[in-house]
């Protein structure tokens, strides 16, 4: 069975940072692309980021990009997202993704 769980989410100041992690079983991880996605409250769910599997390929939407990394270990299944410089418009629920998988995801708040 496939398992993601999130974790590293918290309430931040703008332009404070934080990191995500998703640790990852179930399923070969090593050889899996993922994939971050998140839902601003009371919107729908978008695309945030991309990995291959083995980390040397990422791909960032135009709103987080040259702000968030994404990386992953594949000796611990983990996924990690890099968020710096975060902006109000940022808040959401994150999500790590594997194919149409989903985690049960971490709240992200960015308030003053």
């Amino acid at each position: 069975e496939v398992q993601l769980v999130e974790s590293g989410g918290g309430l931040v100041q703008p332009g404070g940072s934080l990191r995500l992690s998703c640790a990852a079983s179930g399923f070969t991880f090593s050889s899996s692309a993922m994939s971050w996605v998140r839902q601003p409250p009371g919107k729908g769910l978008e695309w945030v980021s991309r990995i291959d599997s083995g980390g040397g390929s990422t791909v960032y939407a135009d709103s987080v990009k040259g702000r968030f990394t994404i990386a992953r270990d594949n000796a611990k299944n983990t996924l990690y997202l890099q968020m710096n410089s975060l902006k109000p418009e940022d808040t959401a629920e994150y999500y790590c993704r594997f194919g149409s998988t989903r985690g049960r995801g971490t709240q992200v708040t960015v308030s003053s």
